[in-house]
């Protein structure tokens, strides 16, 4: 447990090509569900796990997102270029001091437990990384299939009806493994799970992505959810 992150990357930095016309104008984590922005509700769940270092990277309408965060105690760095998940983390790594990290895509609604504390309550001195993932019966606004499947030993592979939450613990080192300064985080996680070293946690509340305009409704029914 020495290990375990107290920071948090969030990813602002998409087009938010599905949400459009919302996004037309307006950076995907800006949108609002209930009243409340995506990236607000993520920034709450983290300050109440407590995490105390939160870096935001932004591309897409960024002076927007920053004018947003601007009294937030939160660190953002600019991507010219889109470097995706894998490389937008990478290109982040000087400003965590730890070996380990959150990751959030911070584009979801949760109705159950916090997600972060959550993965810290499961992380594992045998991951390189900890995916947080629920199956398909708990999951809104998608359709199956789900993204893995888990072994006993909570182990990860690829198809199955777990679906990933987009919040995971992840070692920075591993980003070490590719060169490319554009890069997925799947890349990564192939790779570990080549190696035996990708987890899952599993969230036992309800998981909404919003990712389309028609899951803003979704999202705001699974806020009132008081089954979980």
């Amino acid at each position: 447990m020495s290990d375990l992150p107290n920071e948090l990357m969030i990813f602002a930095a998409g087009f938010g090509s599905r949400m459009q016309p919302l996004t037309a104008d307006l950076p995907k984590p800006l949108v609002h569900v209930e009243g409340r922005s995506l990236l607000d509700r993520t920034l709450t769940l983290a300050h109440e796990a407590g995490i105390s270092n939160i870096v935001v990277n932004t591309h897409y309408l960024a002076h927007k997102i920053h004018h947003h965060l601007q009294n937030e105690p939160v660190k953002i760095i600019n991507e010219p270029e889109l470097l995706d998940t894998g490389g937008g983390l990478k290109n982040a790594c000087p400003l965590f001091n730890e070996t380990t990290a959150f990751t959030s895509n911070g584009d979801a609604i949760w109705s159950g437990p916090n997600p972060f504390s959550t993965l810290a309550l499961q992380w594992r001195d045998d991951c390189d990384a900890l995916l947080l993932c629920a199956p398909i019966s708990q999951i809104h606004g998608r359709l199956p299939p789900g993204d893995f499947s888990i072994s006993n030993d909570g182990k990860i592979t690829r198809g199955g009806d777990w679906v990933y939450l987009g919040v995971q613990i992840i070692r920075l080192s591993t980003l070490n493994k590719v060169t490319a300064k554009v890069f997925s985080l799947n890349v990564i996680w192939d790779l570990l799970m080549e190696r035996g070293t990708l987890y899952a946690a599993h969230y036992s509340g309800h998981w909404c992505d919003i990712g389309k305009p028609e899951n803003i409704a979704l999202g705001a029914a699974v806020l009132g959810k008081s089954d979980v």
